[in-house]
């Protein structure tokens, strides 16, 4: 079948919008700009629109015939704390913030197929629109879950779609079971007696412990996790002292630890709170220990049998089989799209963006959505719906 003719006329106005939020990046909870021109559009389109839950988030419904089924389509909405590098006509105008991500070409995807499916109504059911915010680690899926979001629009199953460098431009990725791998941080404070660098034995060496734990940390998960499952434990912060000549007071160590089941994720934290704690009494230092100290922890993404079956059939009737993969390895970022798939049956793909080379890569500074993609991510939705909420012949 391909894309959809309606969607390729469509092509130009999704990339105008694309770049439109590429040039205005805004960050978890400030999608304030973002969701006004979503909430716009969607107004235009004919759509009910509900601002603001989960602070920023938008939810479209579109209504077509007399069927009770209901299906959720969600993007995310905001941006990254990064500084872009790219010199583009659309380049970010908000020093330090940029789309890395992808989530402009998301939101413009799903803008897209709202407007088709608006001026079509081939379908019978109901479709939420969910323009989600706060995805890059501040989980604003949780918060609209936390809002109400499936109390106040209660749907049968809820998709979601992220773009992929290093998969084939306009090729699809997905499988049923773990697509993404759980998120969650770590906090270890080392406290000790500051001393004068060239007297150490006069106090508490919280560097030496700190250089130590960092060590120990990465035997996790090659001598106490399964071989046969996956993890990875990362340090990612060291902060501590202030001058050249003195063993400071304290010490900061912060990480993140992902894997691809809630027992794995048990074993990780258990091991960690135990490595922290015996290297602690062996340079005689305090510890304080805290997980996920900011923000929650986001679970493992889990895609359910049916619905990524019907996820296959739409794409399949997009791109065909030879753009299809149905046994990608699973992935160690991780996606709060998982919150609502604990709580609804669902299915998250993966759309190729073609190349990573040259920086083109997640949270990049050099990274830029592929605008070619546009059609194709946007007839996906629209496939799925129309399969999804079919009209009886």
């Amino acid at each position: 079948m391909g894309v959809y003719a309606g969607i390729a006329a469509m092509h130009d106005e999704m990339r105008q919008w694309r770049r439109y939020f590429h040039s205005f990046p805004e960050t978890a909870y400030e999608e304030v700009q973002t969701a006004a021109f979503i909430g716009k559009k969607l107004q235009s389109f004919g759509l009910d629109v509900v601002q603001g839950l989960g602070m920023t988030g938008v939810v479209a419904t579109l209504t077509a015939g007399a069927s009770g089924k209901k299906i959720a389509l969600r993007a995310d909405m905001d941006a990254l704390f990064i500084e872009e590098r790219n010199d583009l006509s659309y380049k970010s105008c908000h020093p330090g913030k940029m789309h890395a991500c992808g989530h402009d070409g998301h939101s413009a995807m799903l803008l897209g197929a709202a407007k088709y499916l608006a001026e079509r109504r081939h379908f019978d059911g109901t479709v939420y629109f969910i323009f989600q915010p706060a995805e890059e680690g501040r989980a604003g899926a949780k918060k609209m879950l936390d809002d109400g979001l499936f109390e106040r629009f209660p749907v049968q199953a809820v998709y979601g779609l992220h773009n992929f460098p290093d998969i084939p431009a306009g090729h699809f990725a997905v499988k049923s079971g773990a697509m993404m791998a759980s998120l969650d941080c770590f906090e270890i404070a080392y406290r000790g007696t500051a001393t004068h660098a060239a007297m150490p034995h006069l106090g508490n060496d919280v560097m030496l412990g700190a250089a130590q734990l960092v060590t120990a940390l990465q035997s996790i998960v090659s001598r106490n996790i399964d071989p046969a499952e996956a993890a990875v434990v990362s340090i990612t912060q060291i902060h501590g002292g202030n001058t050249w000549n003195a063993i400071p007071e304290e010490i900061v160590l912060r990480g993140t630890y992902r894997c691809f089941s809630q027992s794995v994720q048990a074993q990780v934290q258990d091991k960690i709170r135990h490595i922290a704690e015996a290297a602690a009494r062996c340079f005689e230092l305090q510890a304080e220990i805290r997980f996920n100290p900011e923000n929650p922890g986001y679970p493992v993404t889990v895609n359910s049998e049916h619905e990524t079956a019907c996820a296959i059939e739409a794409a399949r009737a997009v791109v065909g089989n030879q753009a299809l993969n149905l046994e990608p390895a699973a992935s160690m970022g991780s996606e709060d799209f998982a919150f609502m798939l604990q709580q609804k049956p669902g299915c998250y793909i993966w759309l190729g963006n073609g190349p990573g080379t040259g920086g083109c890569l997640l949270h990049n500074p050099h990274y830029d959505f592929n605008d070619e993609i546009l059609p194709i991510g946007a007839s996906y939705w629209v496939k799925l719906v129309e399969m999804q909420l079919a009209k009886a012949d």
